[in-house]
């Protein structure tokens, strides 16, 4: 890039000490992502977390069948095999925001995640047809959820399970196939909340249980001048063994300095190529402006306490249609497409309550790219934690641009230096690091010192 200055990476020289001035984070072989301070001891210079933004690509789904329409959302996309699923709601609406036809249940599915078909199913009857794509109509329609349930104990005719609103709470529904649904049982499996919102549940390979997020009202808010009686929308989470009785429930909580904001809904799912990670992407909701609607990013690593970034991922520029009545919001769901080792394919709809028909849109993050270290023009360091670490390989997930530079030194529980990589350059995602100075990689507990200038790094890990 022209407008950058190459110059020599700083090495700045850390204080040593005796012992390891922290615990160290036990790592083994799994992928770390410098999503949250998770991995980070200290930073120095022209270096600092970034919040990236996915870049939008092709539209992939336009809801314009006779029973779909401008107001269908909550969309939930899942990977099974080599098939992609996406379950959601149709709906229209009037220029006065009346509705025009009830609320169903839609099915589409894709083998590349961009082309996506709205099979006729012959289920349901719609105007005396049943040439359709619905899979459901009867209650729970208004946010029906559903994911493939990956329980190795899962019956056949569980496989797929889903969450939907019923009067006082949100009731269990199961398929065999995804397309033809029953629903469990009249009574609800979770009371306690407000449900007007896309409630998700999943399962969590990582700790074998489920896992549920649904939408809550606040009491209201404590600032430093006064009690606000007024309540806000939130995130409330659940676990269980058995998808019909929930415990654990817990409010979500925040950093300090997060600010009070109405969450709609949350998106919050696993990462897969790093399942000890939750990544949500909310829908910040804002009333008093207009009542816009702009996904954030949050991620967290128990599922209750998450860390929320203030700038909206996906702007109401980005590339249109977003910046009327909740037109922006981010679906549930997230993968890496055939063809696409680098991308990480999200989704988000735009095109809501206005007379043409809603759409959902693709949009690309770099592979484990939602935040990076970033290392600007004047370079700057970042020291890990101590890492309990496997592997006789360091990987990593960065960019090097022109004029930049990143380098890694391994430090001992001395702060001395017994590893210096080679310079890295150019694109890797997981991009073998070349040593200078080997430091002897196979277990232990090491420091890592990065110095970046003019360069992203979004992972690490460890391996044979």
């Amino acid at each position: 890039m022209k407008d950058l200055i190459p110059r020599t990476a700083v090495i700045l020289i850390f204080a040593s000490s005796s012992v390891f001035a922290s615990e160290p984070v036990k790592l083994g072989n799994r992928l770390e992502l410098f999503v949250d301070d998770h991995l980070i001891e200290k930073m120095t210079g022209d270096v600092k977390q970034h919040l990236m933004k996915p870049e939008p690509k092709e539209v992939v789904l336009v809801t314009d069948s006779p029973w779909e329409g401008n107001t269908s959302g909550y969309y939930s996309f899942f990977k099974d095999g080599d098939l992609f699923r996406t379950v959601y709601r149709g709906w229209q609406h009037d220029d006065k925001m009346k509705a025009e036809h009830k609320e169903v249940t839609c099915y589409a599915e894709s083998k590349d995640g961009i082309y996506w078909t709205k099979p006729n199913l012959g289920l349901f009857e719609w105007k005396g047809l049943k040439e359709n794509n619905i899979i459901w109509l009867g209650a729970g329609t208004h946010n029906f959820t559903a994911f493939r349930d990956d329980n190795p104990s899962a019956p056949a005719e569980g496989r797929y399970k889903a969450l939907g609103g019923l009067a006082g709470g949100v009731a269990m529904f199961q398929s065999p196939d995804c397309k033809r649904w029953k629903l469990v049982q009249d009574k609800p499996v979770i009371t306690d909340g407000a449900f007007d919102a896309q409630n998700l549940a999943f399962w969590d390979t990582d700790r074998n249980e489920y896992r549920a997020y649904w939408r809550i009202f606040t009491k209201g808010v404590t600032t430093k001048k006064k009690w606000k009686p007024e309540g806000f929308r939130a995130i409330r989470t659940a676990t269980s063994k058995d998808f019909k009785t929930w415990a654990n429930q817990a409010d979500l909580t925040y950093g300090e300095d997060t600010p009070a904001q109405h969450l709609y809904s949350n998106a919050i799912q696993k990462y897969f190529r790093a399942p000890q990670l939750f990544i949500g992407f909310p829908t910040r909701y804002l009333p008093k402006e207009g009542q816009r609607v702009e996904p954030v990013l949050m991620s967290s690593r128990d599922g209750v306490k998450f860390n929320r970034w203030g700038d909206p991922v996906i702007t109401e520029d980005a590339p249109k249609d977003r910046k009327g009545n909740r037109s922006n919001y981010m679906t549930w769901g997230m993968f890496q497409l055939p063809g696409k080792p680098k991308e990480l394919s999200v989704y988000a709809t735009e095109n809501y309550y206005e007379r043409t028909p809603g759409r959902v849109r693709r949009f690309a993050y770099r592979v484990d790219g939602f935040v990076a270290m970033r290392g600007g023009e004047k370079g700057g360091d970042v020291l890990t934690k101590p890492l309990q670490y496997e592997g006789k390989n360091l990987l990593m997930n960065y960019v090097v641009r022109e004029g930049g530079s990143l380098t890694v030194e391994v430090l001992d529980e001395l702060g001395k230096v017994i590893g210096k990589s080679k310079p890295l350059q150019g694109d890797a995602v997981d991009g073998v690091v070349e040593w200078e100075k080997a430091p002897g990689l196979d277990k232990g507990v090491v420091q890592l010192r990065l110095s970046i200038q003019n360069a992203d790094v979004f992972s690490l890990k460890f391996s044979n």
